[in-house]
């Protein structure tokens, strides 16, 4: 099986591409031994992570599940891999299951748990999967949609102790593989084989963005030589760096059915480090992240902004815990404000924050780094090599200091595209002065200091009154006030202004907040035509599990409230 190959990137020195079963095998082989996957008391050796997954590409195999058709003669936006559908809660099963279909050459991806049937049925039909590997939870929902589904042949379920009967024709996970090989699969693994990511749908309807392997495990998952900041330039290297990892112990927050959980778990897993999964898999329990962190050593915790560092916070100031082995936070996704990045480094001393900023179809293309009193200040990150600014018609890239705002673009290493779609495939990756690029519709300004300042996502503007506001600028504006406990602000249709801002907003628990509260605090950093034309109270605001706000939910919860007089 090979194990990589060189290639040549336009722009870029000869590098080196890898797979990622080829990398955890090569670490495997060096260091058997060695604790790599752990959630709870289940505890997982990199011999027996190897020998799992080769049993789970068995299984695959066997129910006739691979790759058919080579990358070289397929179109960007096309796949000739069988897909395997992940329908499951965070467990060490999600990631062997992920593993054992690449050492099969077929391709794994995504499904949100929280699916009801009409969204389940869906994101199968548009993912095609062969296959789907599912907990025993799932069993009644996956039951409604599977008679609509016919080209799905595999079904295995992982017992979590629900008491659902297996469907008809699955097979018991641990079961199957009991009976199947553990010797490696007699396939020849390629650094062009599939890496699926299905989007969160946040904005709009989700989409299965198609990586090669060896790219996102670079520009997504950031395995590369981080001391020296640069990609490995051979396996050996990369495994005997892996003997002293830079972290050895990292908590992945984030649930594996989103990019962010995946790309910090395999980041941390094909560096030679320890990933830590949270032990209660089906929301984010702040006291359960903070127990594993004291239990377990952990030095590196992988988060999604607010939603998930203030719970942290409040957990810190009601119940001491011992977290001082915590060198590292990593947040991406969604906005960190200055309040809770100010309480996360009192409570911390030492911590140093490392803000990601990225996306499905983009891969971290910026990051910024605070520790102590020094930082970027928010909204502001450092690109990564191949990112930059273009302008609104997509055909140049638009020099440091340049007036206005533009697209977020990066080139180098990023997707093929679109599972199926070559008009949004074309849209997204255009080529721009002869190198193709990734364009996800993030709106963006290159600083004359080099800085990227983030403005925010298109599909999140509001344009009102012929002025264009960032849904996440105003958030950012409102959460500073002490009494609110979430926001999310979106756009509604208005007579007079084309689109009026609203906010929708929780409190915390027994605070008597007003509209009045609100516009105050915001008015002490918003111009007067960015303010909420009205705030609208809920109980609480809906978000993913990777914490990224329900903007189509908010606009609904908007239309619906009374507009005032």
């Amino acid at each position: 099986m090979p194990l990589a190959r060189n290639v040549r990137q336009p722009g870029r020195a000869a590098s080196v591409d890898f797979t990622i079963g080829s990398v955890q095998e090569a670490l495997a082989d060096a260091y058997p031994d060695r604790q790599v996957l752990v959630q709870g008391q289940v505890r997982c050796t990199a011999a027996a992570l190897t020998e799992r997954t080769r049993r789970v590409a068995h299984v695959l195999r066997d129910a006739g599940l691979g790759a058919h058709t080579e990358r070289a003669l397929l179109a960007p936006y096309e796949s000739a891999q069988d897909h395997l559908a992940l329908y499951l809660h965070d467990s060490p099963e999600y990631l062997e299951a992920m593993l054992g279909a690449y050492k099969a050459r077929v391709a794994p991806y995504n499904v949100n748990y929280r699916y009801v049937a009409g969204e389940l049925h869906y994101v199968l039909a548009a993912g095609r999967p062969r296959g789907v590997v599912y907990h025993g939870a799932f069993t009644p929902v996956l039951a409604e949609v599977l008679p609509s589904l016919p080209d799905i042949k595999a079904l295995i379920r992982v017992d979590d102790g629900s008491g659902h009967p297996l469907l008809p024709g699955a097979i018991d996970y641990e079961d199957a593989l009991e009976a199947a090989s553990p010797d490696g699969p007699d396939v020849a693994w390629s650094p062009d084989d599939l890496y699926i990511l299905f989007t969160g749908g946040t904005t709009g309807m989700p989409k299965a963005v198609l990586w090669r392997q060896a790219d996102v495990m670079v520009a997504g998952m950031s395995v590369i030589n981080t001391r020296r900041g640069v990609e490995w330039s051979t396996l050996d290297e990369l495994v005997e760096a892996a003997a002293k990892p830079v972290f050895e112990r990292t908590l992945v927050a984030p649930p594996l059915m989103h990019g962010a959980g995946q790309w910090a778990a395999f980041g941390a897993l094909l560096s030679g480090g320890t990933v830590f999964l949270p032990t209660v898999p089906d929301r984010r329990d702040p006291a359960d992240l903070l127990s594993t962190i004291e239990r377990e050593r952990v030095q590196v915790l992988v988060i999604v902004g607010d939603a998930f560092a203030r719970p942290l916070v409040d957990e810190l100031r009601r119940t001491p815990y011992r977290v001082d082995s915590l060198r590292v936070l990593i947040t991406g996704g969604a906005p960190l404000t200055d309040t809770v990045r100010s309480s996360l480094l009192e409570l911390v001393p030492g911590l140093t924050i490392i803000d990601s900023m990225g996306s499905s179809e983009g891969g971290t293309q910026a990051r910024g780094r605070t520790s102590g009193h020094d930082g970027l200040p928010p909204g502001r990150f450092r690109p990564v090599a191949g990112t930059g600014v273009v302008d609104d018609d997509r055909s140049r890239l638009l020099p440091p200091g340049h007036d206005g705002d533009g697209w977020l673009a990066t080139a180098g290493r990023i997707p093929l595209g679109y599972l199926d779609d070559p008009g949004k495939t074309a849209r997204t990756f255009p080529v721009i002065n002869g190198v193709r690029m990734a364009v996800p519709g993030d709106r963006a300004r290159h600083l004359a200091d080099g800085v990227i300042q983030l403005l925010g996502r298109d599909s999140a503007t509001i344009n009102s009154g012929g002025e264009k506001i960032f849904a996440e600028e105003v958030e950012s504006a409102i959460l500073p006030h002490a009494d609110v406990a979430d926001v999310t602000v979106v756009g509604r249709p208005s007579e007079r202004w084309g689109s009026e801002v609203v906010a929708v907003v929780a409190a915390r628990p027994g605070a008597a907040l007003t509209s009045d509260d609100i516009l105050a605090v915001a008015a002490e950093r918003l111009a007067r035509y960015k303010l909420p034309k009205q705030v609208v109270f809920v109980d609480q605001i809906r978000r993913s599990p990777a914490g990224k706000p329900d903007y189509r939910w908010a606009q609904q919860v908007a239309v619906e409230a009374k507009p005032l007089q």
